[in-house]
């Protein structure tokens, strides 16, 4: 089985995308609102159908094509980002499941996004 899904938006950097707090005097890590505000947008993109569709394959192959609206982002830092927001979502069972990851960097200034295709495997 495969899923397509294009999620718009620029995902933020995993680097960038949390901020020291304090917890009952204590410190912690804290989602960046920026960060809040991609998997607020994620959520909204994912097609209630495509939730817990792979679930019946032991890995998955993800070929994801971010388009970013600059120069300035990191690709790599993007994949936890979305593979936390596919995993949150239930669109994959756990990102460990991962066993081919393959991303590609472009550039499109008036519609950032990134394009996923999602397949499941028994390997």
């Amino acid at each position: 089985m495969k899923i397509d899904l294009i999620i718009r938006g620029n995902p933020p950097s995993k680097s960038n995308s949390y901020k020291i707090i304090t917890i009952y005097g204590h410190g912690s890590l804290g989602k960046t609102p920026a960060l809040k505000k991609y998997e607020r947008d994620f959520e909204l993109q994912v097609p209630a159908t495509y939730k817990n569709q792979l679930t019946a394959y032991k890995w998955c192959r993800i070929y994801l094509a971010v388009y970013f609206d600059n120069n300035r982002q990191d690709l790599d830092n993007s994949a936890k980002i979305i593979l936390d927001c596919l995993q949150k979502n239930e669109v994959i069972k756990n990102d460990r499941a991962v066993k081919f990851l393959s991303m590609e960097k472009r550039f499109d200034k008036i519609n950032p996004r990134v394009e996923i295709q999602i397949e499941g495997i028994d390997e």
